[in-house]
């Protein structure tokens, strides 16, 4: 993972203040237009459908404090803009999840990617706030389960949201993907945004594997019970679980699917805890992983190019090994991934 942007710990927020925020949830998906070149500024409704406008969702958190954190942030839009082709009358939607204090630099950044782009553009700023709130019951049960305890870095709420995001967003947007801000592009988005066209009868989220032996080392006591077992195994045959740094979240599937809003319940995603020994501390990512050990047909495994990370800390760390197995991905990179803070090369 690695998302742009850092959290301490806040103080415990009342239940007046959180029916106050769930209240103003509503407004959440407040938005802010300009156009890129090829039409005039425009707004109105949402496309989504498999033939409709390219939905991507950037999150952005106490972007005010880091200059190498907005520096990263810089990058990746403008790789992003600056290799996307899309079909005639198509637009690349931008949707930015930031805090307050980050939305104004956020505008400016993404105001500055678009500028001369060759399509049509939108920028929609939702306030991490109200979003939480809406999603706060589903968001709070897992932070229990999936962070590593009070004030860690992965135990805020921004990194749960994507597993709920079907709850929160407009029914209009169908399909969308939320992509970390360390990364560079290589390829054109339009091209990732195919992928869901891909999906297989019954997925509901496209997502690469995790390319350390990162749950090979959580997956222990599981695998130590369970001699012979493909969970914590390196591809191509085993399950390494997920990094969930790219996401191509079918919104409308997510919302029909008994079986993954099932999962998200407090009690099913404790037992499947139980069950796997699990104790998480990745946010979004473990959730995910620990689905797709029970549930491998809700997810579509994108190739590792779409998500070639970088960062090789467990090759230090006990798993040298091992490590090349989980690591090698062969193929032209469509995006790099730099977590952990590992530079991206350059072009």
């Amino acid at each position: 993972m690695g998302r742009w942007g850092g959290w301490r710990r806040r103080g415990r927020v009342g239940p007046a203040a959180w029916a106050a925020l769930a209240a103003g949830a509503a407004l959440a998906v407040g938005a802010l237009y300009w156009a890129g070149v090829g039409g005039p500024a425009w707004g109105g409704a949402l496309g989504g459908g498999s033939g409709g406008d390219v939905h991507v969702l950037l999150v952005l958190a106490r972007a005010e404090r880091g200059g190498a954190l907005r520096a990263k942030g810089e990058a990746a839009v403008r790789s992003l803009v600056r290799l996307a082709r899309l079909p005639p009358g198509r637009a690349l939607v931008l949707h930015l999840l930031a805090d307050a204090p980050s939305q104004p630099l956020g505008r400016a950044l993404l105001r500055a990617a678009l500028r001369g782009a060759p399509f049509r553009s939108q920028v929609v700023v939702h306030d991490v706030e109200a979003v939480t709130a809406r999603l706060l019951p589903t968001v709070q049960a897992l932070q229990r389960l999936f962070s590593a305890g009070a004030g860690a870095y992965y135990g805020h709420a921004i990194f749960f949201l994507s597993v709920a995001l079907h709850r929160a967003l407009p029914h209009e947007i169908s399909r969308i993907i939320q992509v970390d801000l360390d990364v560079e592009y290589r390829a054109n988005i339009q091209e990732l945004f195919e992928e869901f066209d891909n999906f297989p009868e019954g997925a509901v989220i496209g997502i690469a594997r995790e390319m350390q032996p990162v749950y090979r080392h959580i997956f222990w006591q599981y695998r130590q019970e369970h001699p012979g077992t493909k969970v914590g195994e390196p591809p191509p045959d085993g399950l390494p679980g997920f990094n969930s740094g790219v996401l191509l979240l079918n919104l409308d599937a997510m919302r029909q699917s008994a079986l993954y809003n099932r999962l998200l319940e407090p009690e099913a995603a404790w037992h499947l805890a139980e069950k796997y020994h699990f104790k998480g501390h990745l946010g979004d990512q473990d959730f995910f992983t620990l689905a797709g050990m029970e549930h491998p047909e809700l997810f579509h495994v994108l190739d590792c190019t779409w998500n070639r990370q970088l960062c090789s800390w467990w090759r230090d760390h006990g798993y040298s090994e091992v490590f090349d197995r989980y690591f090698q991905c062969e193929g032209p990179v469509k995006i790099y991934h730099g977590n952990c803070n590992t530079p991206i090369p350059t072009e």
